[in-house]
């Protein structure tokens, strides 16, 4: 559920990491994890987080910790995870052949929550560090996922992003939400995961921001007509995704209020049962952090706890027109200018 890899060729990098950067990017993965849980167990009040502790052989581990029949959480985890080690896996040495025959370090802290109510919107965090000899870069993102969606929730999620990605870099939304569309998105379906947030990889302080495989698309086309851009420092990146991973409780949490109490029967909750077959099929289908999990030997458990509880599948469904449904197909699983939004 942490994608870390990207078709991408980099420039050469001018800025070097602090000595002391894995230790810091470290601790502020952990305390982040812990100030979300702090969050989401006060706003849930009915249930608290299970932690499990794990050790990789090769080098590293983590701190998996998983919600349970909450009062609004059918199911939610917030993992940290830290590892190391000496081979490089395919993933990463197929984009970044410089990063061979060096050790490699990886952090991050990674979230998905599965409301209970058909209201409430899936939700996926994840924020990450990776370093191998001369490469080093941030990634990361949010994205929201709603069943029976509310447009001004929507656009309230995309300012408060805009807003933190504005305190950092006048561009960094612009090139950064399309890039969330075009990588949360199921091919053969041909839709979007959900209503996007961003999405950033690579992000190495160097020129263009967009590091991503579509050249062709909005992102891409975005970042390319940009004048150039001043180099960031490692400290300038790790200062924005600091904000980025604080911001999400001011994000999220006013929509889950606005919703977690507005009544549903057994139709809405088979279509939010349906809908999550979606988030499924992209995680093991195209999810790139669930493949440089389990190429890494990474924990199983804490690399799937990213799925849902319950799920179901059904074939050939086609919503009815003009219903809630049918809105959700026409409009909200296409990328949309969210933070403009006019009904």
């Amino acid at each position: 559920m942490s994608p870390i890899t990207a078709d991408v060729t980099t420039p050469q990098q001018t800025s070097l990491p602090p000595t002391d950067a894995k230790t810091r990017v470290s601790d502020f993965m952990k305390t982040l994890q812990d100030e979300i849980c702090q969050g989401l167990e006060t706003a849930d009040g009915g249930s608290t987080f299970r932690q499990d502790s794990w050790e990789r052989e090769e080098g590293g581990g983590g701190r998996s910790r998983v919600i349970r029949d909450g009062n609004f959480l059918e199911q939610g985890g917030v993992n940290f995870s830290e590892v190391w080690g000496k081979q490089l896996p395919p993933s990463i040495l197929k984009q970044r052949p410089e990063a061979e025959g060096h050790g490699f370090y990886a952090t991050g802290t990674s979230m998905v929550l599965h409301p209970r109510n058909p209201y409430d919107p899936t939700v996926h965090l994840n924020y990450r560090y990776f370093e191998a000899g001369p490469v080093w870069w941030f990634g990361g993102g949010i994205d929201l996922t709603p069943y029976y969606p509310f447009a001004e929730d929507v656009k309230q999620f995309h300012q408060t992003l805009k807003e933190t990605c504005d305190k950092h870099h006048p561009e960094y939304y612009s090139v950064f939400k399309p890039w969330c569309d075009e990588y949360f998105y199921l091919k053969h379906r041909q839709e979007t995961r959900g209503v996007g947030g961003l999405f950033f990889d690579y992000q190495d302080g160097t020129d263009p921001l967009y590091r991503g495989p579509h050249a062709d698309k909005a992102a891409a086309k975005y970042s390319n007509q940009l004048p150039p851009q001043e180099n960031r420092t490692w400290e300038d990146l790790f200062a924005f995704v600091n904000d980025c991973g604080r911001a999400f409780l001011t994000a999220y949490l006013p929509i889950v209020e606005k919703r977690r109490n507005t009544e549903y029967e057994d139709k809405q909750r088979q279509f939010q049962l349906y809908r999550r077959g979606r988030y499924v099929e992209f995680n093991l289908v195209y999810d790139r952090g669930t493949i440089f999990g389990l190429q890494t030997n990474g924990r199983t458990e804490s690399i799937l706890m990213s799925l849902p509880p319950l799920v179901r599948w059904e074939y050939c469904y086609d919503p009815e027109p003009n219903t809630p449904e049918a809105e959700l197909y026409n409009t909200f699983l296409k990328p949309q200018d969210w933070v403009n939004w006019n009904a």
